[in-house]
């Protein structure tokens, strides 16, 4: 088996233009056979006639020094027979094997008759005339040394299939070429090498398969950096309840430690243990999110009733801090799973407050149109920069890593989030400046795609 894609392009190339064109060749010769035997018939009759015209107007030295020179017979030749059998030749064969004439057809044409002698090949025949000289009844046999019109398609056919070759040799490495580079790229990238650069500029099928792979690489390279990144983060997220469990734990084997203190260890290692079971529930929600495995349980129910209920649900955080809100929420009816959609608002509302100033004012208003639904939840909070925007969404980060002890949070709130919205086939942006607050708007279709 041949390996190398170049070679196998060539040898391709050739057979098939080749096995192609001796098979065109024989078909054509076939099917064509009579009419260039007739052709040639012609010629050669026409051809054989005006010898014999000499022959019958010049004297016999004078008519054979005259055959002898004549340039047709570089495609020419001719033999005259006596009626012995003996036989005068004119005309270089050139490597060309004359056919064989026998006796019986010699004395056919002395008889006067005009004999065709067919051979195996095609587009060749002999054709023997009478011909009347000064001394007597001669035999004039005419052969073709070559077909003019079978002699110049050989010649164009081989001369065409040398240039084709040429051609399609150094076609086919620049064809290759792309294949070549996209092939050690693979390698490169499978050896975790994503710096690699193509550099195709082709157009078409390869110039697409290029920027496809470009794009792939570009997204493997995001995607093994979100891994580390993940890895990262997971082991710092663990590490830090851990190391208080730990900690803690260790303190409580002391024998004279105080009851109080006892107890307020074992909160810590309760919430802290707590803590990590919240993250692990978190890890495996945003999981079965990403891979679509949830189900979805489709239910129509009022969005506006929905949000209230969550903002009263979470009324210990804000009136702790003195937080007011702003309800602009006009019915609407919605169908979505009821759970997944309550906790979006959940997650958002409890960022929003998290992140407000004390005493400060969240607003949450609803518009619809015909086919969606946006809800818009702004807070006047510490807000978030440009850079900062662009990577919300990606679990475990935290807008502001100088606030993550102030602010707790594992950092997949707005994770979770996203992928519920995008899940019910809606979409989800943000628009915030630092020190000015943030806008989260989520919208959404108002039949589930599903559902329709």
């Amino acid at each position: 088996m041949i390996k190398s894609l170049y070679i196998r392009v060539v040898l391709t190339f050739l057979v098939s233009v080749i096995g192609g064109t001796v098979i065109a060749y024989w078909v054509s010769t076939w099917v064509y056979k009579d009419k260039l035997n007739d052709n040639l018939q012609s010629t050669l009759l026409h051809f054989g006639q005006d010898v014999a015209r000499m022959y019958e107007t010049f004297p016999l030295r004078e008519a054979d020094a005259f055959v002898s020179g004549m340039k047709q017979l570089n495609s020419y030749y001719i033999r005259i027979y006596e009626v012995t059998g003996q036989f005068q030749s004119y005309g270089a064969l050139n490597g060309h094997t004359p056919s064989t004439v026998t006796m019986e057809q010699v004395n056919e044409v002395l008889d006067g008759e005009v004999v065709q002698v067919n051979t195996n090949s095609v587009a060749s025949l002999i054709l023997g005339l009478p011909l009347k000289t000064e001394v007597g009844m001669k035999a004039m046999f005419v052969e073709p040394l070559t077909a003019p019109s079978i002699s110049f398609l050989i010649k164009f056919l081989t001369y065409s299939l040398t240039a084709g070759s040429l051609l399609i040799l150094v076609a086919a490495m620049f064809l290759v070429r792309p294949i070549q580079k996209l092939t050690k790229a693979t390698r490169r990238i499978a050896a975790g090498d994503f710096s690699v650069k193509l550099n195709i500029k082709q157009k078409g099928e390869l110039g697409t398969l290029a920027r496809s792979f470009e794009e792939m690489m570009h997204d493997l390279q995001q995607l093994e950096q979100m891994r580390r990144e993940f890895v990262t983060n997971v082991s710092h997220e663990v590490q830090s309840p851990l190391t208080s469990i730990s900690g803690y734990a260790i303190a409580l084997k002391q024998v004279d430690i105080a009851e109080n203190e006892r107890r307020r260890y074992l909160d810590i290692i309760i919430d802290e243990a707590a803590r990590m079971s919240k993250m692990s529930d978190s890890l495996l929600k945003l999981s079965l999110l990403e891979s679509q495995s949830q189900q979805m349980r489709l239910v129509k129910f009022g969005l506006d009733e929905q949000i209230r209920r969550v903002v009263v649900a979470i009324q210990p955080q804000w009136t702790a801090r003195d937080i007011r809100f702003d309800l602009n929420l006009r019915a609407v009816m919605l169908w979505a799973d009821y759970d997944l959609i309550n906790q979006v608002w959940t997650n958002i509302l409890g960022n929003s407050i998290k992140f407000s100033k004390d005493g400060g004012l969240i607003k949450v208003s609803i518009k619809q149109d015909i086919q969606s639904v946006t809800v818009r939840i702004s807070d006047r909070g510490i807000g978030i920069s440009l850079e900062d925007q662009k990577r919300i969404f990606e679990r475990f980060f935290k807008s502001d890593r100088s606030h993550s002890r102030k602010y707790e949070g594992s950092g997949m709130g707005l994770a979770i989030v996203k992928q519920i919205v995008l899940l019910h086939q809606g979409d989800i942006r943000v628009e915030s400046e630092p020190g000015q607050g943030t806008t989260v708007i989520v919208t959404l279709p108002i039949i589930a795609p599903t559902q329709e």
